[in-house]
């Protein structure tokens, strides 16, 4: 795709497909581009904050959550797209929620009134117990830095 971004249309509309595991698969190649050249994914995005995003395959749900703060938004769909994080910050997959609580840190970094929520969720993630979520609240702190301290 790299070298033939006009097929980012065909993967987009697979992430549609009936069969989820092509449906994540397409995902994941539009998460993974997305990290490189947000802009060939952008006009794309929809998707992501459409009904896929409440799709029961958590894999699928992985892959949403990853992307959506890799895009820009406008105030109403950015408002999905949170609303997106903090029901999946919730989810029973681990992975799920740690990289929904990692995305809506994210979108905390432009807006702050989202902040508290983030420390609240740092804090509950690190006296979980479950490693994967404790290391995800480590690294989501280090990179908010400050304003992810715990609040005094």
């Amino acid at each position: 795709m790299l070298a033939r971004p006009e097929r980012i249309a065909d993967v987009a509309a697979l992430a549609g497909d009936g069969d989820w595991l092509v449906s994540m698969r397409a995902l994941d190649l539009l998460e993974k581009v997305a990290h490189l050249h947000p802009g060939w994914i952008q006009p794309h995005r929809r998707l992501l904050i459409g009904p896929l995003a409440d799709s029961d395959k958590w894999e699928v749900r992985l892959q949403i959550v990853r992307c959506l703060p890799l895009l820009a938004w406008t105030p109403r769909q950015r408002r999905r797209a949170v609303q997106i994080l903090r029901r999946d910050v919730e989810h029973p997959q681990k992975f799920v929620r740690a990289w929904a609580l990692d995305s809506l840190a994210t979108f905390a970094q432009e807006d702050a009134g989202l902040l508290p929520e983030v420390r609240a969720k740092l804090v509950e993630f690190e006296r979980s117990g479950s490693k994967s979520l404790v290391t995800r609240a480590r690294h989501v702190r280090r990179r908010l830095g400050a304003a992810g301290d715990r609040p005094t």
